[in-house]
């Protein structure tokens, strides 16, 4: 009942419409969340998702194509996002060395820098730790695993 109030929506065809409405509207509700917690930092929730990555890969490089992958917003341009990164002094480029035409992207120092000062400041599980408990919690990422089959 929540959802239909909240989108204004009278009924549902049936309980998967309602459920896949809802994981939707529910993805944009965390996003919105999560915009509000980094704004401090003055990134973009993409570039809090490419730093991330690359901190995971870190001290190995990184490629465009291994950040598209990996990247939760399939439809961001990894590359623009990677070209404001690097003027930023969080991300730096070099060239391959055993591949001319590709490029290295490495996280900088300054980049882990600010992941780590982020990671003490910030709680990105209070998005949610205070509406579902652990379990709950549990419950819910083996329904959406579940979900994706």
């Amino acid at each position: 009942m929540q959802l239909q109030k909240e989108t204004y929506t009278t009924q549902f065809e049936s309980e998967h419409q309602q459920a896949i409405v809802n994981v939707l509207y529910t993805y944009s509700w965390c996003i919105d969340r999560l915009k509000q917690i980094i704004v401090p930092y003055e990134i973009t929730t993409q570039q809090f998702n490419i730093l991330r990555i690359l901190r995971g890969q870190h001290p190995r490089p990184s490629t465009i194509n291994l950040l598209r992958s990996r990247m939760l917003d399939k439809m961001s341009d990894a590359s623009r996002i990677v070209d404001r990164l690097v003027q930023k002094g969080l991300v730096f480029k070099k060239a391959n060395g055993s591949d001319k035409r590709a490029v290295d992207i490495l996280i900088s120092a300054k980049g882990l820098g600010l992941l780590d000062q982020m990671d003490k400041e910030v709680n990105i599980s209070g998005i949610i730790s205070s509406n579902l408990t652990e379990h709950e919690a549990a419950q819910l990422n083996v329904l959406l695993d579940k979900m994706r089959g």
